[in-house]
């Protein structure tokens, strides 16, 4: 495993962390915005975790929690920085978050065509559940 530094990320990253994601993340989604991070980060300062290795960005993973229900998004490793722990140190930390509010299973949203992230959620012990479907509702117009 490389140097890592795991952190939370502030009102100042979030630039970077749009970037990052254009770069590392698959797919997009409605809230990839300035707006849609600064929200997440003053209601959840906690929630969008970051590592960082000699002070490049290298992986996120949002690890949301709404009293009820442990939610992980954007799993997300620059691709040179791939199969070295990142991905594993940045689940470890969200699922310490999870554990300390006394959450009891956490929920990972995983892409249908990402086979590479499929693998590496079931590496950490994480498990489909194909009787489950996920049905959304565009607020906007966007």
């Amino acid at each position: 495993m490389i140097d890592l530094q795991i952190r939370t990320a502030v009102p100042d990253d979030v630039e970077a962390v749009l970037a990052f994601w254009r770069e590392a993340a698959e797919g997009t989604s409605v809230t990839d915005d300035a707006d849609g991070v600064t929200r997440l980060i003053a209601r959840d300062p906690q929630a969008l975790i970051l590592a960082e290795s000699g002070g490049t960005l290298v992986g996120s993973v949002i690890a949301g929690y709404d009293g009820w229900r442990c939610s992980l998004y954007r799993l997300a490793v620059l691709p040179p920085y791939r199969r070295q722990g990142v991905a594993t140190a940045l689940l470890e930390a969200a699922e310490r978050r999870f554990l300390a509010v006394r959450g009891r299973r956490g929920d990972a949203m995983v892409l249908e065509s990402n086979e590479r992230a499929q693998r590496a959620w079931s590496a950490a012990g994480y498990r489909r559940e194909d009787h489950w479907r996920r049905w959304v509702k565009p607020l906007t117009g966007a």
